[in-house]
């Protein structure tokens, strides 16, 4: 199995790099040569099969028509096979050495000089043109409680005193969640009913309430391990794929009353939205930053501390959350943006140690599992990313502009998470995305 690279770049990252793909070569696109995410798609109005693609510019490269097209080393094309037959989990279970090598094949191949604009000018598709689905099979998720600032303030409104239990700084918080109800962007997603308890009545059976998003980061498993198994932390960053964007759905007033004292159950399982388009651990590389942690808190146990993942575990990448309620669409508005935050500054723990936690018991993670962050919000005002966080629980309205306010969400109402990477002598990527329309119950 080939080495993680945290945080090494190579010629695929080089911000020279220029596409014949024109549409690359705009700076405000999430997608230029130096990104290169995989998803999965199939042509509007047509009843073909679902594809894997690569996002470039405003298009998708079908790795179907490319495979055949194109002229690639034997080892490429032995790769491309799965693909080109929509078997993501074919290479997401494949070294990180096999997958630079892919990368380097298709970065090459979409380069003014790589000679294959002929050969691969027709598997190119519109991404106006295609429906996106969940990029691939996730079999199981589970989402942690990464976000120490997210905790601090959430815990403040329930212990003002104590607002971290004793275990967070130790161990990677986090609960088994539902894979079943993991859709893709743009998927509407309907109010949930549950029961609610007010004070000392007898509890009620209702739509919620108080239905939150959470900004999160989802983490996809690569190569996964056999159970009783653990990996080390220093080859845990070889378990990891890629990223996508993960609005963990929360209706409130169910979770307040049904959590304890096994946690979260309706108030979280009717639906978690992700981003159609995985950004690769090596995309991401020239992206990667130092965890720091406030003087004075504990070491990690040595089973998730290594110094390498320290010093380049983290991921310095910017995150937004926008809400446009019914009228601002009517109206043709964009909606407010509500809050941004950094998830290298909002993030306690890294992808990493969450992979060397989660199997430390034995358990035996696989190919396209999906390891929410938990949500990440910064230590300052307008930087939660949740609406518990801003209305303070409710009890302080945000302003969306026009007249328009919110402490929970309404129905109509859409919440679009982005997010972007840029650093000086790098191309900026972003992730595209992830929408979700709330409807009526």
């Amino acid at each position: 199995m080939g080495s993680a690279s945290h945080g090494i770049t190579d010629e695929t990252h080089a911000a020279t790099l220029r596409s014949w793909v024109a549409s690359a070569e705009d700076l405000d696109t999430d997608f230029p040569i130096q990104n290169l995410p995989y998803g999965r798609f199939r042509r509007l109005n047509h009843a073909a099969p679902w594809c894997i693609g690569v996002a470039i510019g405003d298009q998708v490269l079908d790795l179907a028509g490319a495979a055949s097209e194109g002229r690639w080393e034997v080892d490429i094309a032995t790769m491309l096979a799965p693909l080109a037959a929509g078997d993501l989990a074919a290479l997401m279970s494949r070294p990180s050495s096999d997958r630079r090598r892919l990368r380097t094949a298709l970065s090459r191949a979409l380069r003014v000089d790589g000679g294959q604009q002929q050969r691969l000018a027709a598997s190119l598709v519109p991404q106006a043109a295609v429906e996106l689905s969940v990029p691939c099979r996730i079999g199981d998720y589970t989402d942690f409680y990464t976000g120490i600032h997210h905790a601090t303030a959430v815990g403040k409104l329930f212990r003002p005193d104590n607002p971290l239990l004793p275990n967070y700084k130790w161990v990677p918080i986090g609960y088994h969640g539902r894979s079943s109800s993991i859709v893709v962007s743009g998927t509407p997603v309907r109010r949930p009913r549950g029961q609610q308890q007010a004070g000392s009545a007898a509890p009620t059976f209702g739509p919620s309430q108080r239905l939150d998003y959470e900004l999160e980061l989802g983490f996809l498993v690569g190569p996964g391990n056999a159970l009783g198994d653990p990996i080390p932390i220093d080859s845990a960053e070889e378990h990891l794929f890629g990223v996508v964007l993960l609005n963990d759905w929360s209706a409130r007033d169910l979770q307040a009353w049904e959590y304890q004292p096994l946690g979260p159950f309706l108030s979280k399982n009717f639906a978690t939205t992700i981003s159609p388009w995985i950004v690769t651990m090596e995309a991401l590389a020239p992206f990667r930053a130092r965890l720091d942690r406030p003087p004075g808190d504990p070491r990690p146990l040595p089973y998730l501390d290594d110094e390498r993942d320290c010093e380049s575990g983290a991921i310095d990448v910017e995150l937004q959350v926008w809400l446009q309620t019914a009228a601002h669409r009517q109206a043709g508005k964009p909606g407010a943006r509500v809050s941004s935050a950094n998830a290298q500054v909002a993030a306690y723990w890294t992808p990493a140690q969450l992979i060397a936690h989660h199997t430390s018991g034995g358990c035996n993670l696989q190919p396209g599992d999906l390891l929410g962050s938990g949500t990440l919000s910064g230590p300052l005002p307008g930087q939660s990313g949740s609406l518990l966080e801003l209305t303070s629980g409710g009890r302080e309205a945000i302003d969306l502009g026009d007249g328009h306010k919110r402490t929970f969400l309404a129905d109509g109402d859409a919440v679009t998470l982005r997010a972007r990477c840029s650093r000086p002598g790098a191309r900026s990527i972003g992730f595209g995305p992830c929408v979700g329309n709330v409807a009526q119950a």
